[in-house]
């Protein structure tokens, strides 16, 4: 019966990540550097607030859209942090960013439509493209210090071009734009019919500027649809909280696939939420001056090694080359077989990402050390 499946369901892979640490996951004793996940624990008086949600019966299903009470504080939220401005009615709390990047794409798409990635990029947009009828185009940015320029954007703007994503601070590279690219990216924009998704996940984790979006541009915030979430900001991967923002004229459209797809986002979920960005507006700082002071040593480590690595200025990922005649794949098992070191291969996020590697500092600086010292180890038995 297989072969009466969705054949857009058949042809989609695993994600990259996931398969790589899937395989990794069942040998012993392997020093895992793989995962994006904060490595702190939810904030000790969101987790009271659902509890008291729980106790207090809000255990039904809310709005479609989220309870007021949430979308207002997002409103003021992303107002106070990046100087947006977006109405409560403007605002749907999503099942987590994927599950918003999911249903935009699916409300803007018609088959056969094109959809403009930077690679190398996070695995877990081409698939929901194809999902919604549409193709993903690559744009290669690594000669670029993985950045998406003008010049790359114009060449590759056909008339099939329906939306461009955005994924600024970049997971896998950690590299951001300032407002002055933005700013040149969105002069082209403004004069195609063209959608921006910017995926804003990793915003509050930026270590020199503070984060810009590209809905402050006023001559294309109404074909700019913003995603956010509190999964990296206030380790709260597991509540499954996303944020997204829209255009008047759009959000109902996008309310609509929402609605048929989840209903609404888990009522505890929100009610945690709630806490977290009014009386946890801070609770972000702590953690990304922890992950700055792992940025900064293993970053001073890998120059060390004389390895060939772009400083990253968010998220908490670096994205470096090993040299080997080895396939990215290849060599990250080889990494593991021979001094126990999970990293993540660089073609999980591309064909740019090809002869690279990822590895995540989301983790205590101990476990950073040793996984460092792993890789050094590596790299001094490869030159025997």
């Amino acid at each position: 019966m297989e072969h009466l499946i969705n054949t857009r369901v058949k042809n989609i892979e695993i994600s990259g990540i996931r398969k790589f640490f899937n395989l990794v996951n069942e040998k012993n004793d392997i020093l895992s550097l793989t995962i994006g996940q904060p490595d702190f624990f939810t904030p000790e008086h969101v987790k009271q607030t659902a509890i008291h949600a729980i106790q207090d019966n809000h255990t039904s299903y809310t709005p479609n859209a989220g309870i007021l009470p949430l979308r207002n504080a997002v409103s003021e939220y992303v107002k106070e942090l990046y100087q947006l401005d977006y109405k409560p009615e403007q605002v749907l709390i999503t099942v987590g960013a994927s599950q918003a990047i999911d249903i935009t794409l699916r409300t803007l798409l018609n088959a056969g439509d094109e959809v403009l990635l930077p690679g190398p990029v996070y695995p877990g947009y081409q698939p929901l493209i194809e999902l919604a009828g549409g193709k993903a185009t690559y744009i290669d940015t690594s000669n670029d210090n993985f950045k998406l320029t003008v010049d790359q954007l114009e060449k590759h703007i056909t008339p099939k071009t329906k939306c461009v994503i955005i994924p600024y601070p970049s997971n896998p590279t950690g590299v951001s734009l300032t407002e002055t690219e933005l700013r040149g990216l969105s002069d082209v924009l403004k004069k195609h019919h063209i959608f921006i998704i910017t995926d804003e996940i990793y915003s509050a984790l930026t270590y020199h500027e503070d984060h810009f979006s590209m809905a402050r541009i006023e001559e294309i915030k109404e074909k700019t649809i913003v995603i956010n979430g509190l999964s990296k900001s206030h380790a709260m991967t597991g509540w499954r909280i996303g944020f997204l923002l829209a255009p008047q004229w759009l959000a109902p459209h996008l309310t609509k696939v929402h609605q048929y797809n989840v209903s609404c986002a888990t009522s505890i979920s929100q009610h945690a939420a709630l806490a977290a960005i009014t009386n946890g507006k801070d609770d972000p700082i702590p953690m990304k001056q922890a992950y700055l002071e792992r940025r900064d040593y293993v970053y001073q480590r890998l120059k060390k090694m004389g390895l060939e690595v772009i400083k990253p200025d968010g998220a908490f990922y670096f994205f470096f080359k090993i040299n080997s005649e080895l396939s990215s794949f290849d060599l990250a098992l080889e990494l593991v077989n021979t001094v126990g070191l999970a990293l993540v291969p660089g073609d999980a996020f591309g064909s740019f990402g090809e002869g690279y590697i990822r590895l995540s500092y989301a983790y205590s600086l101990e476990t950073l050390t040793e996984g460092l010292n792993r890789l050094e180890d590596y790299l001094q038995r490869s030159k025997r």
